[in-house]
């Protein structure tokens, strides 16, 4: 597919240089009369500047080619993404634009290490993760957790994202605590992080599978669930799709997200932690939450 854009649908070491400034300050008996004022902004110009450059300097733009080449062994950056998800992208129906905070940090991890960016999108987490085994993708953004730790290599954590429950119009579910009950049916994207949790604190109620949150929607619509379970930036874009819905304001836990690669690409992953560090303290991560209209994440702390 010559698109730019490959759909995928069902059917450490790093470069780093560091900069400093020395300013040579004279004393004032050095100076002529009436010069001191004059120094003393020359000096505190040259000072700020010093810290501007040793801030920029911090992380250097140009990997090795030992990085790069682990960061895109095809010459250009493939990023694995959930199509759908404002926390990896979704895309405009009118405009065709598409954003989101894996969407852009991908985007901006490829102009950094100079290559072509290639979003892969998938219609699901467990697609996107099945397809990475055969190398499909070299960078995604999922959700942390020790059993796919053994699978894959993940960088720093980047956003932290909030559980929650959706619920129809008309429903008699309000908070948290009416939905494990018996008979409620919990509807959850398959093999994604919402499962593995629900399926875990879930005592009473019945969970149901479907393999895209997509699918949750339809059950939903069609009767077959009562409530669906995932990440509430999800939940908050499903809005859009039931009238009179609502996402309870209560919050089961925090799905921490983050960057991962296939094993055996150390001096990449070594590259992207970083680059993933500087992203949070530049506020670039921050600024894609924002573009995407995401509710119920915020940035995961520095490490």
């Amino acid at each position: 597919m010559v698109y730019g854009i490959a759909h995928h649908f069902p059917g450490g070491t790093k470069a780093q240089y560091e900069a400093s400034i020395a300013v040579v300050r004279p004393s004032r008996d050095c100076l002529p009369k009436g010069q001191n004022a004059v120094r003393t902004t020359h000096w505190l110009m040259a000072a700020m500047l010093g810290l501007l450059l040793m801030g920029c300097a911090g992380f250097s733009t140009a990997p090795t080619p030992e990085a790069r080449q682990a960061l895109a062994p095809t010459g250009k950056l493939r990023v694995g993404l959930q199509l759908g998800s404002p926390h990896n992208v979704i895309r405009d129906s009118m405009s065709g634009e598409m954003k989101g905070v894996g969407y852009d940090l991908g985007k901006e991890l490829a102009r950094r290490i100079g290559v072509p960016f290639q979003p892969v999108l998938y219609p699901s987490v467990g697609a996107l993760l099945d397809a990475g085994k055969s190398g499909a993708w070299d960078v995604a953004f999922v959700g942390f957790s020790p059993a796919r730790a053994k699978e894959w290599d993940f960088t720093a954590l980047h956003i932290e994202i909030e559980f929650g429950y959706l619920v129809p119009s008309g429903s008699s579910i309000s908070t948290m605590t009416d939905v494990d009950r018996p008979g409620i049916r919990v509807a959850v994207q398959e093999k994604s992080q919402p499962d593995i949790f629900v399926s875990r604190t879930v005592r009473n109620a019945v969970v149901v599978r479907a393999p895209s949150l997509a699918g949750t929607l339809e059950m939903l619509k069609s009767g077959q669930a009562d409530v669906i379970f995932s990440i509430k930036p999800s939940l908050f874009e499903a809005l859009k799709q039931l009238p009179g819905s609502r996402v309870l304001d209560d919050r089961a836990g925090i799905d921490p997200h983050a960057m991962v690669m296939p094993k055996g690409r150390d001096s990449g992953v070594a590259y992207a932690h970083e680059f993933i560090e500087h992203a949070k303290s530049e506020g670039l991560v921050k600024a894609a939450i924002e573009r995407a209209g995401m509710r119920g994440a915020v940035v995961a702390p520095l490490e």
